[in-house]
């Protein structure tokens, strides 16, 4: 199920979408697909697009409210790290993560790869599994696309049994926090010279996490307004500069 939702922060959006679709907040993924700064003639605005990865409105009788949900808007979905060893870490489920490793194993395996799956990390609704390869860069893909479809053929394995709940991440040689990393840098580089060519520009067709991290790098910047353009998983964003007023300025005739 996808929904939208807006609000003149991104946590105010997703709190009206936790409100309204009765979920906690790691049950669903969140893509902003529109921010701006409010300035003197602009109120500030975000929409975010809700991708609840399978779940349905039965959730509430399966699940039913559960208390203590809270939300972090600037929460990077795409972000992998260590298993949490703390008190509140997740216990592992060995039948659940057997299967999953199985899964993509025995499909890499198909792809004619030689690679080893094992947990990466366990969070509340979120398992990460990193795998390991000698051919690593064909496990990772061309701006990481394969790793997004063996992440989300796990996804559509883990719902048909019967973990719909459950969000599937997969990393090879820490491929997501480098890309983060490197789409950060993208971001402010891009920005800057939106700002000294007063020219808009549209970057490289992006997955919905990349998108996001773009859109949430640039967030803070009261002269740059972020969209998000086109159609399908992969669309484009678009960096335009608003002026240091916050509006947006009008172009010549």
């Amino acid at each position: 199920m996808i929904r939208e939702f807006d609000g003149r922060t991104e946590k105010e959006a997703i709190n009206k979408a936790v409100k309204e679709l009765g979920l906690e907040r790691d049950c669903f993924d969140v893509e902003i697909v529109e921010t701006q700064r409010g300035g003197l003639f602009k109120k500030a605005y975000v929409k975010i697009r809700i991708h609840t990865d399978g779940l349905d409105a039965d959730y509430h009788q399966k699940y039913g409210n559960r208390p203590g949900t809270q939300t972090n808007g600037n929460a990077l979905l795409s972000k992998t790290r260590a298993p949490d060893s703390g008190s509140d870490a997740v216990p592992p489920d060995p039948e659940f993560e057997k299967a999953i490793i199985e899964y993509l194993d025995k499909i890499i395996s198909l792809m004619g790869i030689d690679g080893k799956t094992s947990v990466l990390f366990r969070e509340k609704h979120k398992t990460g599994f990193n795998i390991t390869s000698s051919e690593s860069s064909f496990v990772i893909g061309r701006k990481g696309k394969t790793l997004d479809a063996l992440q989300a053929i796990a996804s559509t394995y883990a719902a048909h049994i019967g973990y719909e709940d459950t969000h599937i991440v997969t990393d090879c040689e820490n491929y997501r926090l480098r890309r983060e990393e490197s789409l950060v840098r993208l971001a402010y580089t891009v920005a800057d010279r939106v700002r000294e060519s007063r020219v808009s520009v549209l970057l490289e067709p992006m997955n919905p996490f990349d998108r996001r991290l773009i859109h949430t790098t640039l967030n803070d910047s009261g002269d740059i307004e972020t969209k998000s353009e086109g159609r399908g998983l992969y669309k484009q964003v678009r960096v335009l500069y608003r002026g240091a007023n916050g509006v947006r300025p009008k172009r010549p005739k």
